[in-house]
Parts: structure tokens; sequence; C-alpha cells
């Protein structure tokens, strides 16, 4: 078997929002087929093999529901654990810092269609970029993951070094390209300890209590959290193992917060919205099948003709997809292992369509 580099590992797993998001409407499995939200659950971990599942929504009045599925850890009878337990949120990661951004231009400091090069001189060799083509995945920015030396992922200066060699995916603003790198950029131009600004920008005023950066070193999820069970980039070749530890410090602005699925709906709720509007506003088509792309936001349709503004995130050993609709219900879904098939991301996406269109069925 051919040898998988940590890197490339890495890299597949982080950037498994580009193979989920905006697929929504897409999955004939969510149009067709509407089992209630536990039976979308049940089916993950019954027919998919994930060992747990969970899904929260609450309403627009703050009132929550939490439905489980399968074992927290394998071998231990230990049910899933609930909506306030923590997970490592991957991609979900985008829209948080976007809102940060967008909270740095709401107070005059950043300006949407200025130069990035403006606030940082020559940070990108005089790409032409902007910053709303940053938070848009437009700017043209190659992936980043696949250059770091994870033994020692540098600083976020250290770790775009690499990609600027590499050849544009295409010119600033010609066309949607996802990109971690974009985020990573985005990150510092919120300083060069863009995680203080998220907390005290974001992440403490929503009352996203349980949310948190790892620290430099650190490897595992504080407090309770289920196992995560996938195909571990240390050892390719060993097979689907416990990957619950993850420097997730480096993998920062682009995925590195820590959640739980109370939080990111508490998130979206708080979200203001003259901010989410602007998230909102001005999509670019994010090509098949990916729908339409906002700033750190992609739009979806579900299958009751409704509207969803939501983002999701891999990494090896958990899939989350969360988001809120026009009414302002917000829900999270996540899974212990990664959805490698069309079938698996289908019924994943089938789960989260439920909790906006099915949830009251239960």
């Amino acid at each position: 078997m051919k040898k998988i580099s940590l890197a490339t590992r890495l890299l597949a797993a982080a950037t498994a929002a580009a193979v989920i998001a905006g697929t929504l409407a897409l999955p004939a499995a969510a149009a067709t087929a509407k089992p209630s939200v536990q039976a979308s659950l049940d089916r993950l971990t019954r027919a998919d093999g994930f060992v747990g599942a969970v899904l929260q929504v609450r309403d627009a009045r703050g009132r929550s529901r939490t439905y489980t599925s399968g074992a927290a850890a394998r071998g231990t009878g230990r049910p899933m654990v609930g909506g306030d337990a923590r997970m490592r949120a991957a991609s979900m990661t985008k829209p948080v810092v976007a809102a940060a951004v967008l909270d740095q231009v709401a107070r005059g400091r950043l300006d949407l269609d200025e130069k990035v090069e403006t606030y940082l001189p020559g940070l990108l060799g005089g790409r032409e970029v902007t910053v709303r083509q940053l938070l848009q995945h437009t700017s043209g920015l190659p992936e980043y993951l696949d250059t770091i030396d994870w033994a020692k992922p540098g600083t976020p200066r250290e770790q775009l070094r690499p990609v600027l060699a590499k050849e544009p995916l295409g010119k600033p603003g010609e066309k949607w390209a996802y990109s971690n790198t974009n985020y990573l950029v985005a990150g510092m131009l919120l300083g060069d300890d863009f995680r203080k600004v998220v907390e005290s920008r974001i992440l403490r005023p929503y009352g996203m209590r349980r949310t948190y950066w790892p620290a430099e070193g650190e490897m595992t999820i504080r407090g309770e959290h289920a196992r995560n069970y996938g195909v571990s980039p240390v050892d390719p070749e060993g097979g689907v193992a416990d990957v619950t530890d993850l420097p997730g410090h480096a993998f920062g602005a682009a995925g590195g917060l820590v959640s739980t699925p109370a939080d990111l709906n508490t998130f979206w709720q708080r979200l203001p919205a003259s901010t989410l509007k602007t998230m909102a506003g001005g999509t670019v088509p994010a090509g098949a099948p990916y729908g339409r792309y906002g700033l750190g936001v992609a739009r979806v349709s579900t299958s009751c003709g409704g509207t969803v503004w939501m983002h999701d995130g891999g990494l090896t050993g958990v899939s989350v997809l969360s988001g809120r609709d026009g009414a302002g219900r917000a829900a999270t879904v996540y899974v212990t292992g990664a959805a490698d098939t069309p079938a698996e991301n289908a019924h994943l996406l089938a789960a989260f369509d439920s909790a906006f269109c099915r949830h009251s069925g239960g």
C-alpha cells in the first residue's frame, strides 16, 4: 500500500468542508425519504458505521432539543455525549473568524474591498487580494496545509511563505476555489494574537463559554467529549484508529477551534443580523456540487423549501455541519468519523436537513 504522508492526510481531512458544503439540496435522500431526526442519526451509526452522532436543534426562542445515537467510545457502552460536550469544530472555525473580521470592518479598522497588503505590506508578494476575496475563497491563493512540517508547524507567516511559490489557483476575484490559506491570512489580519481577538470580540460576548483555542502543543480535548475514530495521519497503513488527539493549535484560524453543538447554535443565533446579512450578501457560484458561498458561509436549500446559512468542517475522525435558517432556528450535527463516501455524505446531510424540516416529529 502506498504510504500517505501526514501532511496529505491532514490536508484531505481539513478540506473536507469543500466536499460537503453546499450539497444539502442535492442528495436524493434529503429530498425524498424523510426520516425523523432520530432515525436519521440512527442510520449514521447503524448503517454507515459511525461510532457516535449528536444533533442539537434550537428554535428562535432558545428552546433546544438534543438527539444522540451510538456510543461516545468504542467498546465501553457509554452513550454518545450530548450537545454541551466538546468536539473539534474544524472548518466551522471559518464563519467565527469571518465574524471577527467583519467586527473589525464595523469598527473601521478593516475595509472589505481594501487590499490585504494595505494592512500587511509585502505579505502576499504583491498579489492584489482583497479582504473580501479571502473570506469568499476567491483570492486564488493555493492551499498551505500540504506544505507544513507538522512536527514544527511554525508561525502563520512561516506557514504562508511556501504557498507564495506555488502557482495561483486563479487571478484574485476570478473564481471560487476553497483554500484554507484564505483563513490563515484572515487570521493574520486580526493581528499576531488573532485567538485573543476572536475570544474577546466573538466567543465571550456571544456567550460561547465552552469554546476555546487549543494551546500550543495541546493534543487532547478538554472536558467531556466523544472519542474520534478515523485513519490515523501518523500511521495511515494501520487502518481506523482512535484519532481524538491532534495538534489543534496548528490548525489555527482555518480550523483550530474546539466547540460544542450548543455553542455553535449560540453563535448563529447571537450573530447580529447586520453581520449575517453581510456574510450572506454577494454570494458567488461555488461550483457543483457546492452551491453558493458568501463571506464564511454557504447558502443551501432544505428539502422543505427553506434556506439555511451554514458551514461544515471535517478533520480525521469528525465531521460537523452547523447553521441557521431565516426563522432564526439553528442546528448542529456531528459524527465521530469522517464521511468518506457519497452515501455517507448524503446521510449526514439528510440528518442536518431533518433538523430544519422534521425535528418537531422527533
